[in-house]
């Protein structure tokens, strides 16, 4: 009976163990399932800052790919941009001429600066003839501080034509240049994109004479209604009022003031409002086209600094006086780009669709700017 009740406990226990063996068989080969399947889960496709496309295994190390810069031989310095210094460089297997932007690291354990990729970020988005292309995003040297923008190569800035050129730009150049730069600019706002540091030096011109606008390092999105930012952006003698008084609820209109700095600059020959300091500034505006007051800009008062502004007798708006030599089609398109209010401004739309451009003299073509003008031996440099 023992020897039964024995036979039968092994055989239970025998049977015990295989239907365990089988289990533990089956769990382990749905883990294994499912191990494969969270592998497949973590394979995914990245794309680099240079827009390349490389599909990575989360669950592994794995290190990021992008072009060295030795593949670039540098030729020259030619300038420098609010955040890096360009070079003219060629490549060395298809001997094409690019500008490398080298990124500047002010803290290099923080990483690659917001700024710089925000302006990689924008310009890889950008496709329009009056914006400056990027090509790529290279590496050099041991570590993050050998960071550059491959860009394409124009020929010079504004500012540096403005300060060479033997002879002033004519009316119908200065039509083609404000034509193409009021295009670039309607391509970013239409795109919900203020540039913030619209200025000569960042408006290139390439052989054929097509205008590039570059640095977008201080360039950002905005909303409908726009949130809050910082005033402190633009280069003073560009720089709107409502900047100037603190204003954080700024829109496109910054641009627009930028702009009409720039087309006094074109006719006069020279910056028009040339300010050193913050006060001085709005000092230059005042003189230039009067003080405001709340019928003519409502609310300005209301602004931050406004309490902290001197503001002079001066009431009359100079335009006219200091540029004489303009057509009163002209005088208008200042005066709407230079408006105080930043709602009554010129939108980028009014001005581009304005009669000075209608009015002879036409403009010219972007291939014939370049064709009649020579350059001091020496070269200046704003």
């Amino acid at each position: 009976m023992d020897h039964k009740n024995s036979q039968k406990n092994l055989k239970r226990k025998l049977d015990d163990d295989k239907d365990n063996k089988n289990y533990n068989e089956e769990k382990k080969g749905k883990e294994e399932e499912k191990q494969e399947k969270d592998k497949n889960n973590l394979i995914i496709d990245l794309y680099s800052i240079s827009g390349k496309k490389r599909r990575v295994n989360l669950s592994k190390p794995f290190f990021g790919s992008c072009n060295n810069v030795d593949m670039y031989k540098k030729i020259s310095r030619i300038g420098e941009g609010t955040y890096g210094i360009v070079y003219s460089a060629r490549n060395k297997e298809t001997n094409e001429i690019v500008a490398l932007k080298k990124i500047r690291m002010e803290k290099e354990k923080d990483g690659l600066p917001i700024s710089s990729l925000r302006e990689i970020a924008l310009l890889k988005s950008l496709q329009h003839e009056n914006i400056i292309n990027v090509k790529d995003v290279v590496v050099g040297g041991a570590g993050l501080h050998n960071i550059f923008i491959v860009m394409e190569y124009c020929k010079q800035d504004l500012a540096y034509m403005m300060d060479n050129l033997k002879s002033h730009f004519s009316f119908s150049e200065i039509k083609c240049i404000m034509l193409q730069l009021l295009r670039g600019i309607q391509y970013l706002h239409k795109h919900f994109i203020i540039h913030r540091d619209l200025k000569l030096s960042n408006l290139l011109i390439t052989s054929k004479g097509i205008l590039k606008i570059a640095d977008f390092g201080l360039a950002k999105s905005c909303g409908d209604p726009p949130a809050p930012m910082t005033p402190n952006v633009v280069t003073l003698w560009y720089r709107s009022p409502e900047l100037l008084l603190g204003e954080k609820n700024y829109s496109f209109a910054v641009d627009m003031w930028s702009v009409g700095c720039i087309f006094g600059e074109l006719l006069k020959h020279r910056p028009i409002m040339p300010g050193n300091t913050e006060m001085n500034q709005l000092q230059k505006i005042f003189e230039l086209i009067g003080v405001p007051n709340p019928k003519i800009w409502s609310g300005f008062d209301k602004l931050p600094l406004a309490r902290s502004v001197r503001f002079p007798a001066q009431k009359f708006n100079q335009l006219k006086i200091e540029f004489p030599h303009v057509s009163d089609n002209a005088i208008d398109l200042l005066n709407g780009l230079l408006t105080y209010d930043p709602q009554k401004r010129f939108t980028v739309n009014q001005a581009i669709h304005h009669k000075y451009f209608k009015e002879s003299p036409w403009p010219k073509p972007p291939e014939q700017l370049l064709e009649d003008h020579q350059y001091h031996s020496s070269n200046n440099k704003r």
